[in-house]
């Protein structure tokens, strides 16, 4: 089996309720809930690296070159990015070439892990497997599917990625 880092960037995937706004945010003390998500799956061997915790609404090409070198940088040859989905596929796009010997999965949730019946717990587990198991190039997976990094587009009407 291959070694796999996961890259934290934020996303649904880490928000919390913020009991302030009613609304969803990062916690304030700037923890990931990856690693504990990880626990619950009993998944010991991923690396876990906080890059941000940002909401993809709001990323720039600043942070999509943050991303791009934290890629180009880990040591891993299969790599998990956590990523809001508004542009995920964006980001996966930009990634393209950035590590052409690695393979990158972007995955995220719909649901806030925090909340309870998310999704980031599935989608999760699916994309360290496929980092371990999908050729090199940049992907997302997302709902129990695969999708090449130019077809990664999330259907806003259905809240799901599809073909």
């Amino acid at each position: 089996m291959k070694d796999v880092r996961i890259i934290v960037t934020g996303g649904t995937i880490d928000k919390v309720h913020d009991m302030a706004s009613e609304g969803l945010a990062f916690s304030p003390d700037g923890a990931t809930h990856i690693p504990e998500m990880l626990r619950i799956g009993r998944c010991d061997f991923p690396t876990v690296s906080l890059l941000m915790l940002k909401d993809s609404l709001y990323f720039d090409d600043a942070d999509r070159d943050a991303i791009a070198r934290a890629v180009a940088a880990a040591p891993e040859p299969a790599l998990v990015v956590t990523h809001g989905t508004g542009t995920m596929g964006r980001t996966a796009r930009f990634l393209q070439g950035v590590a052409p010997d690695k393979c990158v999965v972007l995955t995220g949730a719909m649901r806030p892990f925090s909340l309870y019946a998310s999704d980031g717990e599935f989608n999760l587990g699916g994309a360290v497997v496929a980092a371990q198991l999908l050729a090199p190039g940049v992907w997302g997976v997302m709902n129990g599917r695969v999708f090449p990094a130019e077809r990664l587009n999330k259907n806003t009407e259905q809240g799901r990625f599809d073909v």
